[in-house]
């Protein structure tokens, strides 16, 4: 499959400041990277480093004034959508390393706090069927509506109150993981089928020896999502941080599928 992307962003800065922007698709075996190009408005710095985990990279910007960029590319997607259900879960002691730092709680997804509901609730499941449950149960048991969490948003505020945007269905889908024993991270992604189309956040989960994406929103599927980048939560995988106040002006983000 083929994605073409269309992103532009529009922000009026407050003073002149350093901005952490992570919006190009990575190029990965899984979804290549066929043509891209990015343009911002003048600044005074413009250099790259490597994203978490190693997948895609974040841009260092400084700047001041308005600050307007425009990203386009092309991916081909070459993943399939499988039945997570069928896959096992790696026993603990032959995880990799690098998988590890995402079987802890971290500050949006305190794991450690659903350990009884996570045994009570899917107890009898194990691996990918549970994960597959969990993923069925929050798509059924939450409401997705815009506006009704903010940056501060936990996965406990959200279980609690059973809403949110694809951000928080994310981050509850990665906490029930973790608290399983399952290896989570938080994963930003552009998928076409979207609504509204706008950046997208989804959960990915070790399970056989390999990473896999999940949706609990329900809207889109592993073979149609192009990954921009990957964290412990939200906070690390942050489309634009900025280091200091701004105002946005005008965004927009548009995923339409290639013949």
């Amino acid at each position: 499959m083929i994605l073409k992307l269309n992103v532009t962003l529009h922000y009026r800065l407050s003073e002149p400041m350093d901005l952490l922007l992570q919006i190009e698709a990575a190029d990965l075996a899984d979804q290549r990277v066929r043509s891209t190009e990015i343009w911002t408005s003048d600044v005074a710095h413009f250099s790259r480093v490597t994203a978490d985990d190693g997948i895609g990279e974040r841009i260092w910007i400084h700047a001041e004034g308005d600050f307007s960029c425009t990203y386009l590319a092309e991916i081909a997607v070459d993943r399939p959508a499988l039945d997570i259900s069928a896959l096992s879960q790696t026993p603990l002691h032959l995880l990799p390393g690098e998988t590890i730092r995402h079987l802890m709680p971290s500050h949006y997804c305190p794991s450690e706090q659903f350990h009884a509901f996570v045994d009570a609730e899917f107890g009898n499941l194990a691996g990918g069927a549970r994960i597959a449950a969990m993923r069925d149960w929050i798509e059924s048991a939450f409401s997705y509506v815009p506006g009704s969490s903010h940056a501060q948003t936990t996965a406990l505020d959200s279980f609690a109150q059973r809403q949110g945007v694809c951000r928080d269905f994310a981050h509850v889908l990665v906490t029930l993981a973790r608290a399983s024993s399952i290896p989570a991270r938080f994963v930003s992604v552009y998928a076409p089928d979207v609504t509204p189309q706008d950046f997208h956040a989804v959960a990915e989960v070790y399970l056989e020896g390999s990473w896999h994406l999940i949706d609990p929103t329900g809207m889109a599927s592993a073979d149609t999502m192009a990954r921009i980048g990957v964290g412990s939560d939200a906070s690390s995988v942050a489309f634009l941080t900025s280091f200091g106040s701004m105002e946005l002006v005008n965004q927009s983000v548009s995923v339409t599928r290639q013949p």
